[in-house]
């Protein structure tokens, strides 16, 4: 998903990484990832069918199901819990995005740097070390920094 364009997919993480980033002056700000089991989906593109200010892109081979906007419409409609089944995965969607938002106004980047950790075990040896750095809202290498005192202190 490009910045621009409309939404109109909700997609399941079959297998692969996909980052959601912005791009804001010339540089591009890692604000979220998705991985197995995820779903993936510009929802404020979606729900409103406007323009995504946003973008969402592989960074390995991935394998992704796809339903369309109308579908599961349908769905919602048709299955049974399926509109609870979105409520509820909205909420946890939303609950998530004010987490974050939260922690980049109160929390260190030692501190986001260890929630990413703990947050998407695994994904630190299969995501650049930059796009981890976007994520927690450092230059690469401040991220390195936090990276060797967060090791000193694991062997003391």
């Amino acid at each position: 998903m490009r910045e621009g364009e409309v939404c109109d997919k909700l997609g399941l993480v079959c297998r692969g990484v996909f980052r959601y980033y912005i791009d804001h002056e010339d540089e591009d700000k890692t604000y979220n990832f998705a991985r197995e089991g995820d779903f993936i989906c510009n929802y404020e593109s979606l729900i409103k069918q406007m323009p995504s200010p946003k973008n969402i892109q592989a960074i390995e081979a991935c394998v992704v199901r796809v339903i369309t906007k109308k579908d599961l419409q349908v769905f919602y409609k048709h299955v049974k819990e399926g509109n609870l089944f979105g409520r509820i995965h909205i909420e946890n969607v939303y609950a998530e995005t004010i987490r974050q938002l939260i922690s980049h106004y109160t929390e260190s980047p030692e501190h986001r740097y260890l929630n990413f950790l703990k947050n998407y075990p695994g994904l630190s040896q299969r995501i650049p070390q930059y796009y981890i750095a976007s994520y927690v809202g450092v230059k690469p290498q401040s991220l390195s920094r936090i990276r060797k005192r967060l090791a000193t202190k694991v062997l003391y």
